[in-house]
């Protein structure tokens, strides 16, 4: 991506932010989904940040997607949640994997608005391994029968597609996926809204119930679901650590500005030993997140390239379970500090950092828990032969 269309890019995010603000300080009050978040992703032109130019998106390369999703993390991993659902683990392996057909048919309104994605992997008995899901599918009268329930999938109650990984009902082969289609009958939806944070975002399961799916729907080849799953959560995950770039940042500004305000015993609390801790280690967690998931952008920007080559797949796979890692706890840690500079105005969600705590949390259990990726980190270096989990 060249410099112009980059700064036209991340000038166009920003307008996006700015716009978006105040309408989701309302929402998060009022616990309602936001729906002014897709007009002015239309607006912007923000609904495919990453997809080819041909297909209608913006072209952006891993590092300028990772750098536009930093700056829209600053408003809410809400705001954020949707841009990963719906792209980084929505249109991204349909780009990847999808085949013109499904590319032409999914790529193109997606970017417009007109259909919005989701990724549905997790179900109540299945998370962090996948391999214990019990969606099925069957091949019947020249077409797929699924069967099961997803749960706690970003988008679900509002897409229009979701990517669906389902087992054949024999209980014999490998996960495939589809790319499922949500307005036929059979399809049946519930938001969850009892969630610890996020309210302007919308989470939903649904359940499939002999639900038709056109052979022309399969995703890749039968048998190839478990490698798409895996190759778009590294995308999913880079998401969400370049998402906690932005709280972390959002949380430094505003524990500043509230500290240079804020005056006890005589003086702003800005000058007081102890606040300036929590600032210096905010600052300093951003500077190593942006460090590692900078990185790991790069790398995977290098992985795109050449998708092929499984010992740069290892080593990004590596680095964006590191970088994903590390930004989501030093994420957590910057909103906690934010909320005890606030002191009793942080513990409420009418002030931004009560809010980054409440939603970032769940940045360390969805796309891989904290578990999950210190043992992904930890094998890549001691060798596959010693993975504690197969």
């Amino acid at each position: 991506m060249d410099k112009q269309n980059r700064d036209s890019l991340l000038n166009d995010v920003n307008a996006f932010c700015s716009e978006l603000r105040p309408t989701e300080e309302i929402c998060y009050v009022e616990h309602t989904f936001n729906d002014q978040l897709i007009p002015l992703c239309k607006k912007y032109h923000l609904l495919g940040v990453p997809v080819t130019e041909e297909y209608g998106g913006r072209g952006a390369d891993s590092l300028t997607y990772t750098r536009s999703l930093e700056r829209i993390g600053m408003e809410g991993t809400g705001v954020r949640t949707f841009f990963s659902g719906h792209t980084s683990i929505g249109q991204i392996p349909i780009q990847m994997w999808g085949s013109t057909d499904q590319k032409e048919r999914y790529l193109p309104p997606s970017t417009r608005g007109e259909k919005i994605l989701a990724f549905g992997l997790t179900e109540p008995d299945a998370g962090s391994n996948p391999l214990e899901m019990k969606m099925s599918y069957e091949f019947k009268d020249n077409h797929y029968v699924l069967n099961g329930v997803k749960y706690l999938i970003s988008n679900a109650g509002i897409a229009h597609a979701i990517i669906v990984f389902a087992y054949p009902k024999n209980g014999a082969g490998r996960i495939s996926a589809f790319i499922v289609d949500t307005d036929k009958e059979g399809f049946l939806k519930q938001d969850q809204t009892t969630k610890l944070g996020m309210p302007t975002s919308n989470t939903a399961l649904f359940e499939l119930h002999d639900y038709p799916v056109p052979k022309d729907n399969l995703l890749g080849d039968e048998g190839d679901g478990f490698k798409i799953a895996m190759s778009t959560l590294m995308s999913g995950r880079l998401s969400v650590a370049a998402g906690c770039l932005g709280v972390i940042a959002d949380c430094l500004n505003e524990a500043v500005r509230y500290a240079k305000e804020r005056h006890q015993h005589g003086k702003p609390i800005a000058k007081h030993q102890l606040v300036q801790e929590h600032i210096a280690m905010m600052r300093t967690g951003l500077d190593a997140s942006r460090c590692l998931v900078y990185k790991a952008a790069y790398l995977k920007s290098k992985y795109d390239a050449d998708p092929g080559n499984s010992k740069f797949r290892s080593v990004t796979d590596r680095m964006i379970a590191e970088a994903k890692f590390f930004s989501a706890n030093a994420a957590w840690d910057a909103a906690d500090r934010a909320v005890q500079v606030f002191g009793g105005r942080g513990y409420s969600y009418l002030f931004r950092p009560g809010r980054h705590l409440q939603d970032v949390r769940v940045c360390r259990i969805y796309e891989g828990t904290d578990e999950i990726m210190k043992l992904k980190i930890a094998s890549a270096v001691l060798g596959k032969e010693y993975e504690a989990f197969h």
